[in-house]
């Protein structure tokens, strides 16, 4: 009966050394997901903004925005104006055609004025 309950205790033993091997390496796993995922995520994030697509995308949308500003009305250019200057203002302009990057600036200029 002894050698029984020995063997149940190594047994009991063994599951709870098991047990606990488990839960560290998934703790383990979710604290170097949680160390590691926003550095994977920026990188991921500064591809895409280097990417060809992403810079020909900006650009058209940027030009076809500044095409529907110039056909506006008065009424609705300082709308047009501020949602240009928002989608604008995360971009590097150095990347802009030169006349695009020209009517970024007149727009930033005339909102600058407006505040006075």
């Amino acid at each position: 009966m002894r050698n029984f309950l020995k063997g149940v205790g190594i047994f009991i033993g063994v599951l709870v050394a098991f047990a606990i091997i488990g839960w560290f390496a998934a703790g383990n796993e979710f604290f170097m997901f949680k160390f590691f995922a926003p550095k994977t995520e920026q990188v991921r994030r500064e591809t895409f903004e280097q990417s060809k697509a992403y810079n020909q995308g900006m650009i058209q949308e940027l030009q076809n925005m500044q095409f529907q500003y110039e056909q506006a009305d008065s009424a609705h250019k300082t709308a047009l104006g501020s949602i240009i200057l928002h989608r604008a203002a995360d971009y590097d302009e150095t990347k802009l055609p030169a006349d695009l990057a020209s009517f970024i600036q007149k727009l930033k200029n005339e909102k600058n004025k407006s505040k006075y």
